[in-house]
Formats: C-alpha cells, structure tokens, sequence
C-alpha cells in the first residue's frame, strides 16, 4: 500500500490558472484571465518579497491547496507584527488529507523563523468547517470585518441622514411678519 505524499513548495507562476479556481470566491469579480494575471503578480511580488511567501500544498503531485503569508501590523493602529495567513484553501477532494494543517503549520513556521509572536487568519463566516478547523488550532475570533459596496453604504448613509430642521407654516408667518415690521420701522414716515 502506498501513502501519498504531500510536499510544500513557493508557487510559480504556472500555478496561477489552477490557484485563481482554488480562489475563486476570494479574487476580484473579474474575467478568468484577469484573476490569473492577477495571480502571477501576486506570486511575483511574493518570490520578492522576505515578508511574503505563497505557498502551495502539493499532493501527489497535484496543487491542492495553497496559503498567502505576509508579515504585517495587528492593525494599522497596533504596530506588532503578526504573520497572516491569507485564504488557507484546500480543494475539496483533497480535504481531510493534513493539507489545511500543514498551509497553518507553514504559517506559524514563517512566524518562529522571524521571531513574530502572533499568527492570524481569517474564514468565511458562512464556512462553519473552516471557522471549527481554526478555532481547533487555538485561533479565536479577533474582530469582525463587513464589507459592503461603496454605493450601498453611501446610499444607506443617505437614508439614515438626519432630516434637516423645516420651518412650519407659523414660524414662516412670524418671520415674514418680523421682516416686514423690521422694513416699516426703517422706511422713513411719509
């Protein structure tokens, strides 16, 4: 009986068409070759980078899964550093294979090599295997992020504006008759 192996490699640029089905739901809504264009700069940029790397998880020979990592701050306004594991996806046919256990074992391997003490990911919040899998590695809810189109939530902004004040029909009246009381008193008497 043989064991199939799974080896952990940087992704070329050959990996992209495969990577943009893997990512599918995660790229820019775009035409195919967009996403794979897209793709090859990401993996570009990373091979470039010493605070990136895109790694693909191959089994048998066969792409089945990939992570991007990338050393960044915990927040913009929290400066210590945490390494990212961005989009830890496995094919479906090759789940439950240690792949998605390896793509974070990566993770925290990238995270001891710098001396970063914190790791970080994200799963769909609709994707309850992927949320139990990260809670399983002692990964916990840090915050929640939504994200909406820009023209929706300008348009909900809009709605949710304040009315502005409006003058009643008898406050209109006192201020035209205070204006006229003020003209009378400022014509000269005839």
């Amino acid at each position: 009986m043989s064991r199939s192996m799974v080896t952990l490699r940087c992704a070329e640029v050959d990996d992209a068409p495969v990577l943009a089905e893997l990512w599918a739901d995660a790229l820019r809504r775009a035409d195919h070759q967009d996403q794979v264009a897209d793709l090859e700069l990401v993996i570009k940029a990373a091979a470039a980078s010493p605070e990136q790397r895109l790694l693909v998880a191959d089994y048998d020979g066969e792409l089945a899964g990939a992570v991007f990592l990338r050393v960044c701050t915990l927040t913009p306004i929290n400066l210590e550093q945490t390494v990212q594991a961005i989009s830890p996806h496995v094919f479906s046919q090759f789940r439950r294979h240690g792949i998605g256990r390896l793509l974070m074992e990566s993770a925290v391997a990238f995270a001891e090599e710098l001396g970063i003490g914190h790791v970080a990911t994200a799963a769909s919040s609709g994707s309850r295997d992927a949320n139990r899998f990260m809670a399983r590695l002692a990964l916990g809810p840090h915050a929640t992020v939504r994200i909406a189109p820009t023209q929706v939530v300008r348009a909900k902004l809009t709605a949710q504006r304040p009315a502005l004040p409006t003058t009643s029909g008898r406050q209109l009246t006192r201020v035209l008759a205070a204006r006229r009381s003020m003209r009378r008193a400022q014509s000269p008497t005839a």
